[in-house]
């Protein structure tokens, strides 16, 4: 949930740069997915809640986009504590907070974005997008490629490809979520974020971003020992 040079400009820090980017999806293809004009279709099985009353939503929509719907859960909490109306000050909306560029991007009418199934369903499309852009080895551990895409999700991908390419450049792991970190931190000093290979300029959030990674990951798995 790749991104448009335009969209890049407009997001700032939310989303960043990177270096190569692929064609979206065609609009065709989200808006069939998303059937703006019909009716929800009910879920198959109603499970039993565990998490929030949106699990049923949380477990189609996390299955329809290949995301785990465990974790969309957790990102949920962080980002809004579930409430589905909630709005920013920055103009991000619903219970995974996302922005009208987003909408956009991915060709879907900004309004949408108040409906909480199409809210939920961008934040999956934006989560496979950034794995996608970060091209992280298969062998990477899941506990550090999640850390470095939620890292993305909330400080923008184009800081985070910044740290991983610091990272390479001194020889250390770019798909190691201490390492990447603790690069996200050395971008607010001018002996880094200076540096010809930095893309982004100056990062001065990297407090905010570890706090949310940290705490998504918990509560993800506090969710992961309760559901399944």
């Amino acid at each position: 949930m790749v991104l448009s040079v335009a969209l890049i400009a407009a997001y700032e820090s939310a989303i960043g740069q990177p270096q190569e980017l692929k064609a979206p999806t065609t609009a065709e293809a989200i808006a069939a997915n998303l059937k703006f004009n019909e009716p929800a279709p009910a879920v198959e099985e109603e499970l039993p809640c565990i998490i929030s009353r949106f699990d049923n939503l949380m477990r189609k929509v996390g299955a329809e986009e290949g995301q785990d719907w465990r974790l969309m859960s957790a990102i949920a909490y962080s980002e809004s504590r579930f409430i589905e109306n909630l709005e920013s000050k920055q103009g991000a909306k619903g219970i995974m907070q996302i922005r009208p560029v987003v909408a956009r991007h991915f060709k879907v009418p900004v309004e949408s974005i108040n409906d909480t199934e199409t809210n939920i369903r961008l934040a999956g499309m934006l989560l496979s997008e950034l794995d996608d852009m970060l091209r992280m080895p298969s062998s990477t551990p899941e506990q550090d490629r999640l850390s470095i895409i939620l890292a993305s999700y909330n400080a923008g991908i184009g800081h985070v490809l910044d740290a991983r390419r610091l990272a390479r450049s001194e020889g250390a792991n770019p798909n190691s979520w201490a390492v990447v970190s603790r690069y996200l931190q050395l971008k607010s000093t001018p002996d880094y974020y200076q540096k010809e290979l930095v893309k982004c300029g100056k990062f001065s959030g990297s407090g905010q971003t570890l706090s949310y990674v940290s705490q998504v990951m918990r509560k993800y798995n506090q969710y992961c020992a309760l559901a399944i």
